[in-house]
C-alpha cells in the first residue's frame, strides 16, 4: 500500500528536477514564413493564431507573410526561415511566373509545405512540381471547424520536432494539436515503460529495485508532460509554480500506480494488465486535465473527462488529402467563443482580432 513517505519523496524529487533544457527548447528562436496568393497567406495566418489565449504571448509572432510578388526582395528571409509554406488560394489559376517562382522556392534547402486554400484542385492547367505536389495540404473551406487542426497537423509534420513546443508557444493554432499528439505520446510511452519494469517484478530478485524506479519515472514523465503543456500555451516558465497548479491531478495518478503495483504480488503476470492500464489512464488524465487547466484556468471533471475519451481521436491523415473538403465529424475543439488581437500583419494587415474564429470544446 502506498505511504505518505513515499509519495512526499516523490514529489521532493520532482521539485529538484531539472527542466532547463525543456525551458531552452520553448525559447528557441524560430521562424515560419509563408509565401503566395495574398489571400491564401491570410488565410493560412488566420487558423496559426487563432485559438484561446489564457496568457500573454512572451515574444512576437514567429509568422511572415510575403506575397508571391514581393519573394525576391525577401529572398534573405525566406533562406532562414524555420519552416516554408508555399500558400495557393485554389480559385486562383497559377501564372507560368508563379509557377516559376514556386518552383524556385521549392529548391532551397529549407523545410516546406504547401497549403492549398479555398479548394482541393488547383484551378487552370498549371501545375507544381511534383515535390511540391506531394507535400499539398488541402483545406477547402478556411472557416470550418477543423481547418485549423488540418493545418496544424501538416505544419508540426514539416517542421523540425525539436521546434514544436516553441511553435505552439508563440501560435495558439498549433496549441490543441501538439497538446494531444504529446499526450498520446507520453501515455504510450508510460504504459510501455509500466510493462517493460513489470515483467522483471515477476523474478523476487529483482522486483525491489524495480518496484521503487518505476512510480519515480512515470511520476516524472507526467510532470515533464505537464510542464510542457504549461509552456506551450504560454506559461511563465516557473516550473514549481506550474506543478503545484495540477498536484492533486498527479497525486491521485501516484496513488493508483501504487495501488496497480500490489496487485502483481496478488495476481502473478496478470496483474501487469491492471498497471499497464493504469499507467496509460493515469498519464492520459494528468495530460487532460493540465490542458484543460492552462488553455482555460478550469479544472475537469470526472464526467468531462470521461467523455473527452470518447471523443478524442487521432489527428487527421496529413500530407494530400484531395477527397476531404473538410465536411468530417467535428472532433473536440478547444476555447470558447472569443476575439483575440493576433499579433501579426500580414499583407491586407489583421491586427484588430476581427478575424479571430471561436473554438470550442464540444464536450465541456
Amino acid at each position: 500500500m502506498p505511504k505518505w513517505n513515499d509519495f512526499g519523496n516523490i514529489f521532493s524529487t520532482i521539485r529538484e528536477l531539472d527542466v532547463s533544457t525543456i525551458r531552452i527548447e520553448a525559447e528557441q528562436p524560430i521562424t515560419i514564413v509563408c509565401v503566395g496568393h495574398p489571400s491564401a497567406v491570410d488565410q493560412v495566418g488566420k487558423l496559426l493564431h487563432q485559438g484561446h489565449q489564457r496568457y500573454p504571448l512572451s515574444a512576437a509572432s514567429p509568422f511572415v507573410g510575403i506575397p508571391l510578388d514581393q519573394a525576391g526582395s525577401q529572398s534573405s528571409t525566406i533562406r532562414r526561415a524555420s519552416l516554408l509554406i508555399l500558400a495557393i488560394d485554389a480559385r486562383t489559376s497559377l501564372t507560368p511566373v508563379e509557377s516559376e517562382g514556386f518552383g524556385r522556392l521549392d529548391a532551397l534547402a529549407v523545410p516546406y509545405m504547401v497549403a492549398l486554400i479555398n479548394g482541393v484542385n488547383i484551378a487552370g492547367s498549371t501545375s507544381l512540381t511534383p515535390a511540391a505536389n506531394a507535400r499539398i495540404t488541402a483545406i477547402a473551406n478556411p472557416a470550418a471547424l477543423e481547418a485549423a487542426d488540418r493545418l496544424a497537423s501538416a505544419v508540426l509534420e514539416r517542421l523540425p520536432s525539436e521546434l514544436h513546443l516553441t511553435a505552439a508557444r508563440l501560435l495558439p493554432g498549433l496549441r490543441a494539436v501538439y497538446s494531444r499528439e504529446l499526450i498520446a505520446s507520453t501515455s504510450f510511452s508510460n504504459a510501455a515503460y509500466a510493462l517493460a519494469s513489470g515483467l522483471p517484478e515477476q523474478i523476487p530478485l529483482l522486483s525491489v529495485p524495480f518496484a521503487a524506479a518505476d512510480i519515480l519515472i512515470l511520476t516524472k514523465n507526467q510532470a515533464m508532460l505537464v510542464y510542457r503543456l504549461a509552456l506551450a500555451h504560454a506559461a511563465p516558465p516557473d516550473f514549481q509554480a506550474r506543478i503545484t497548479e495540477v498536484i492533486p491531478v498527479i497525486g491521485g495518478a501516484f496513488l493508483w500506480r501504487q495501488a496497480a503495483r500490489s496487485l502483481i504480488g496478488l495476481i502473478p503476470i496478470w496483474g501487469l494488465v491492471p498497471k499497464i492500464a493504469i499507467a496509460y489512464a493515469g498519464t492520459y488524465t494528468t495530460g487532460v486535465a493540465a490542458w484543460r487547466w492552462y488553455e482555460h484556468g478550469e479544472m475537469v471533471s470526472r464526467e468531462q473527462l470521461k467523455r473527452r475519451s470518447h471523443c478524442d481521436r487521432p489527428s487527421p491523415r496529413r500530407g494530400v488529402d484531395r477527397q476531404s473538403t473538410d465536411r468530417q465529424q467535428p472532433r473536440c475543439h478547444p476555447g470558447p467563443q472569443h476575439e483575440q488581437q493576433n499579433g501579426w500583419a500580414g499583407p491586407r494587415a489583421w491586427r484588430s482580432g476581427r478575424y479571430a474564429r471561436s473554438r470550442r470544446w464540444d464536450i465541456f
